[in-house]
């Protein structure tokens, strides 16, 4: 909206032109989120406490999360709220990169706040059915496969970009469809896999997309993309104001989210946070960088796979419990020893993914 009223009225203020540019509107797209992150924070715990919308905490599980029975959850809904109106008022709203990342991130928080509404609210222990999350999931996820494929200008677009190698470039063709699909929600899954901890999955989340943020601004810039051999994707760079804006949130939200978590983020945040990240890494063409920034998704989830094949193969378990954080609470380490080291990993892996832009 800025962007807007900045192109109107430099008619008349030659100086609001600055508004016009792409790393400011970035720069404010973080501090616009995080404070207002900050500022619905306490309103919505508040609101959560009064109608005793509290986390269930399973038996089964480690027996110190019992203490934290009753803890707010839904709160990923300030994260969503924060994103949403950041974006709006920062981005380039006749972008249609910025509304497919918006509308994908909605339909996936969607999901998830009527999966937790049920689970905390109604006290319906299975939330939504599996079948019916995976449904509105899907119609998320090829939804916007299909209007990306559909409305993609280059071939760069549907284009398999391999790191650390300047040249190899797989035209998917069709198959774009199916393998955006599965980056959407699959990251989507495995951000939710991850929120088990207080603070360890909107630490990785907001350095991933702060490094996703990185290569949406170089691929929109057709100058350093063709130095840096990645594919130029005209008005990809909109994106870093998206995020941005999720760096933002995501750092307001951890203020009440870190060790002792004063509110959970729910699968309404996990759920839309993942699915964001996939989207964004989908349009900038860097899907197998966000498997290495990533790392940490992706251990959580495969240690649930092969805990799971195991189980059903062999009958014995791999590890005392999974997703795998919950392997090491088994074994004695204390919650902050975990979380502090799983994000010291995302750290190293970003920074790694970032490195492929040169190592070519």
């Amino acid at each position: 909206m800025f962007l807007l009223l900045s192109e109107y009225f430099a008619q008349y203020f030659n100086a609001i032109t600055v508004l016009q540019y792409l790393t400011l509107r970035g720069i404010m797209g973080v501090i616009t989120a995080l404070c207002l992150a900050l500022f619905l924070g306490p309103k919505m715990i508040r609101f959560l406490k009064n109608k005793q919308i509290g986390q269930s905490i399973r038996d089964d599980g480690p027996q110190s999360h019992l203490s934290k029975a009753g803890t707010p959850t839904m709160g990923g809904a300030v994260i969503l709220l924060a994103i949403g109106i950041s974006t709006l008022l920062w981005a380039d709203l006749t972008s249609r990169y910025v509304w497919i990342v918006l509308a994908v991130t909605f339909i996936f928080g969607g999901v998830g706040w009527v999966d937790d509404w049920r689970k905390v609210v109604e006290k319906n222990s299975v939330g939504l059915p599996a079948r019916w999350k995976y449904f509105w999931q899907s119609i998320g996820g090829f939804g916007a496969a299909i209007v990306l494929y559909s409305t993609a200008q280059s071939p760069a677009e549907i284009e398999l970009i391999v790191p650390f190698f300047k040249d190899v470039a797989i035209n998917m063709g069709l198959f774009f469809i199916v393998f955006t699909y599965f980056v959407i929600v699959g990251t989507s899954n495995a951000v939710n896999l991850t929120d088990g901890l207080d603070g360890l999955a909107i630490m990785p989340t907001v350095m991933v997309a702060a490094g996703l943020g990185v290569f949406a601004y170089l691929s929109g810039h057709i100058e350093f993309a063709n130095y840096l051999h990645i594919p130029y994707i005209h008005g990809s760079g909109e994106l870093i104001i998206f995020c941005g804006a999720i760096v933002g949130a995501g750092l307001g939200f951890l203020w009440f989210n870190t060790y002792p978590a004063q509110v959970f983020m729910g699968d309404v945040g996990a759920l839309s946070l993942g699915a964001a990240l996939g989207v964004v890494a989908v349009i900038v063409r860097q899907e197998l960088v966000l498997v290495i920034m990533g790392g940490v998704f992706v251990m959580e989830t495969l240690s649930v796979v092969l805990q799971v094949g195991s189980y059903k193969l062999t009958g014995k378990r791999i590890f005392r419990m999974a997703p795998i954080h919950h392997h090491f609470e088994l074994k004695g380490w204390p919650e902050p020893r975990i979380i502090v080291r799983f994000w010291i990993i995302t750290v190293i892996l970003v920074l790694i993914g970032l490195a492929t832009l040169k190592i070519r």
